[in-house]
């Protein structure tokens, strides 16, 4: 996939949470269906702490300062981290899985600027998916930023963040099917 690809898809997806969300109130965004479920404040707090954890190492592979650890350079290794963790975050997986504590939610609740510093981060991530172009062409590998040791490549970072927002985008979108039921 293309940068401009990669770049077209977080502008679909930030325009989708705009439509869909940002009509939003208060209470809206912060409902939560249950006690162990998310507010649709909470998954996009959540999307952005996983995707700002990612530009970093971004800034770092773009100004050639990235150090690759040992596991990045054992193919096979490369291969399957990317292959297993894009499977897990794509939008048809059924299975429910937990996050890593340091990607959670910091609060229960939040403004109304919650949406808008979620579209910041996405200009933002469309900004390093731009300044990655030669990146891309070089097969560059990364680690994730949860832990150093599981890589895969630059290209396979982006289709996981992208299919990872759509997967929420579904998430969220269930949470405001069930508040809206409520009404």
């Amino acid at each position: 996939m293309k940068t401009q690809e990669f770049i077209d898809r977080v502008e679909e997806l930030s325009i989708k949470f705009s439509r869909e969300f940002g009509h939003c109130d208060l209470a809206t965004l912060n409902f939560k269906p249950d006690e162990k479920s998310w507010s649709i404040a909470q998954i996009l707090a959540h999307l952005i702490k996983v995707n700002e954890s990612y530009f970093p190492l971004f800034t770092q592979l773009q100004e050639g300062k990235y150090s690759l650890p040992v596991t990045g350079r054992i193919g096979f290794v490369v291969n399957f981290f990317g292959k297993t963790l894009l499977k897990s975050v794509q939008p048809e997986t059924k299975k429910k899985s937990s996050t890593v504590p340091g990607w959670k939610p910091a609060k229960e609740t939040f403004s109304e600027e919650i949406l808008i510093e979620f579209n910041e981060v996405q200009e933002a991530l469309k900004n390093h998916i731009e300044n990655s172009e030669v990146l891309l062409h070089q097969k560059a590998i990364i680690s994730s930023p949860a832990n150093k040791f599981i890589v895969y490549r630059l290209e396979t970072a982006f289709q996981i963040l992208v299919a990872h927002e759509e997967r929420h985008f579904q998430q969220a979108k269930r949470v405001l099917e069930i508040e809206q039921s409520h009404l």
